[in-house]
């Protein structure tokens, strides 16, 4: 009965910004960590950052000092804040979070992310 909604698709110039939200609707759940992945065309799934209950971050070499991911526990809600975006970025982002005691966590449906020149 946990469902992951995410809005924020979007198609921005290079250089520009765009943000994220993915919000957790259903069963009540404590969450452990929530976190976003994406998944270019041809490639599998990455990390792109994760936020833990206590706050702490980690994000892939790729998007460090770029991309900054946040939660509100209150809303049970997860975002990601994209600055100065880049072809490289151009992929699926799905959201996830991960209730303690569960190994595999939730996902969300994917939000397309283009970047155009």
């Amino acid at each position: 009965q946990v469902r992951l909604v995410e809005s924020g698709r979007g198609l921005v110039q290079a250089g520009g910004s765009l943000r994220l939200s993915c919000e957790v609707s259903g069963s009540k759940v404590l969450i452990n960590t929530m976190g976003w992945f994406r998944q270019a065309p041809g490639k599998e799934r990455e990390l792109v950052a994760i936020i833990t209950s206590t706050v702490r971050t980690t994000y892939a070499d790729s998007v460090k000092g770029r991309f900054t991911i946040s939660r509100d526990n209150v809303k049970n809600t997860v975002l990601l804040q994209m600055n100065n975006l880049k072809a490289e970025d151009i992929a699926v982002y799905y959201c996830n979070v991960r209730p303690y005691g569960v190994s595999n966590g939730y996902w969300g449906q994917g939000t397309q992310v283009t970047v155009s020149s």
